[in-house]
């Protein structure tokens, strides 16, 4: 009967468990109600005791529910004790104080201390990742490949992986081909080789507000000018708002994470992506996108990219598995249309080639099919967190902090108020060996001191909860 009921490409026990979770989010059912019991709800949907009890798993895997013994189930989540929705940037492109370098350099080097809980790490943690089946990947790789890999790979980068890349694009309307892929060592080395192949120095280019510092850091390193554009925590950029920036400034490109950003977690709508690709082709302005974390979604499908309304090679796609599946191996690619010759040669003066077994041994997992497993999995372990955080960051924080609620990604953004600065708090937070990213790094403007990135992107466990009390309470102390 339950197969007969299930429709293709889903689980019945989601099903049941995502109608249960509108219910709560919607506050139809509030925190303290019973649910029907599972004997209950079997004979209401004509299911599995098995397939219910999946359903309350999961939903207590989230925070939503919790076990009571001997008495049942019973909402555990509320969602009006969720902080304030963080509210539109508005950056005024005021020069910054701070030697932000600095604050850079202690974070990243606080990563190598043990016990040091990292909510500032944008990467999944280890005990998510399928490493076992990686570790089987690369050994595979390594003896399949001429002289196991020691020999340069074709300035393109691996066949295999650019021929998965392009075949796993077609999930987001991406109408690509091997030969239109370069790869490259991870998403940034993309984006570098995009700015260095359309700017020169002294070019202005504009981005969000925030944005990924390792992108500010880079567009400055090579003599760029960068304009932020106000930006909204839910749909990202206005085009609008690009449009205004146009007809004031000299722009050369523009760089979007469309999908997810970081750090705001924003998701581009599809209808936004689109008017926003017609605009600068008009122009005849490139995009740089980021498409990093487009395959963490917490919705039913994964949305589109701008490059999916790309019909002119106008958008240079950047992409890779650092965030998704092995941040270390550092494979990523570049889709970069009419700028292809140009990635090309920057590639070869820059680096000649990338690391072949990496390439081929994640090549192979795309092939597969593991990656759509892990995915899956992943997806389930980051929205699970995603509401873990929301509702412990509610119960520990201060009252009248403002928290992004992202759709997918791994990453929140939280503002608290403006006499804190969290450059003061990191170092406070350290002393509990506890690690943020604060937001004043985000910017090259002098804003953002109040505000925090922290990742949910680790297994959700009694310490981690412990870790966001700590930090509530040295926040509380600082106010």
């Amino acid at each position: 009967m339950e197969a007969a009921l299930k429709p293709k490409g889903s689980h019945l026990y989601l099903q049941v468990a995502e109608k249960i979770q509108r219910q709560i989010l919607g506050e139809l059912m509030k925190i303290g109600d019973k649910l029907p019991s599972v004997r209950a709800m079997s004979n209401e949907h004509n299911l599995s005791v098995s397939t219910i009890l999946q359903a309350y798993y999961h939903l207590e895997s989230k925070g939503l529910i919790e076990s009571r013994p001997q008495s049942g189930y019973y909402v555990s989540f509320n969602p009006s004790r969720f902080p304030q929705k963080i509210e539109k940037s508005n950056p005024l492109q005021t020069a910054k104080t701070k030697d932000v370098e600095t604050i850079i350099g202690e974070v990243y080097n606080d990563f190598a201390m043990p016990g040091v809980t990292k909510f500032s790490l944008s990467v999944p943690a280890p005990e998510i990742l399928p490493l076992a089946r990686l570790n089987k990947a690369m050994i595979q790789a390594l003896r399949d490949l001429p002289s196991n890999g020691t020999s340069y790979e074709q300035l393109a980068g691996n066949e295999l992986l650019r021929r998965q890349v392009a075949r796993w694009g077609m999930q987001w309307g991406g109408k690509l081909s091997a030969d239109d892929i370069v790869t490259t060592s991870g998403c940034m080395n993309a984006i570098s080789y995009c700015l260095m192949a359309i700017t020169k120095p002294g070019d202005t280019i504009a981005v969000e507000s925030p944005v990924y510092f390792g992108t500010l850091r880079f567009a400055q390193s090579i003599g760029l000018k960068v304009i932020e554009l106000p930006t909204d925590p839910d749909t990202g950029v206005d085009p609008d708002d690009v449009k205004k920036a146009l007809q004031q400034h000299n722009i050369k490109a523009c760089f979007f994470v469309t999908n997810f950003s970081n750090p705001l977690g924003y998701c581009m709508p599809d209808e936004q992506k689109e008017a926003l690709v017609k605009l600068l082709s008009k122009h005849g302005v490139p995009l740089i996108e980021d498409d990093l974390y487009g395959d963490v979604y917490f919705g039913n499908k994964r949305p589109l990219s701008c490059k999916s309304f790309d019909e002119e090679g106008n958008v240079l796609w950047c992409s890779s598995i650092s965030k998704t599946l092995a941040p270390g191996y550092r494979v990523g690619w570049v889709a970069p249309g009419k700028y292809l010759d140009k990635v090309k040669s920057l590639k070869l003066y820059h680096s000649i080639t990338s690391a072949t077994a990496q390439q081929a041994a994640i090549g192979s997992f795309l092939a597969t099919g593991r990656y759509e497993s892990h995915l899956r999995k992943l997806r389930q372990t980051l929205h699970s967190n995603c509401l873990q955080f929301t509702r412990a960051i509610g119960e520990y924080f201060p009252a009248g902090i403002k928290l992004t609620n992202p759709k997918g990604g791994f990453i929140l953004w939280v503002e608290l108020d403006k006499k804190i600065d969290t450059y003061h708090l990191y170092t406070e937070a350290m002393h509990h060996k506890i690690s943020i990213a604060p937001g004043t790094i985000f910017t090259l403007q002098d804003r953002y001191q109040n505000c925090f990135r922290l990742s949910y992107g680790m297994q959700w466990t009694p310490e981690v909860d412990r870790a966001l009390k700590k930090l509530g309470s040295v926040i509380k102390g600082m106010m």
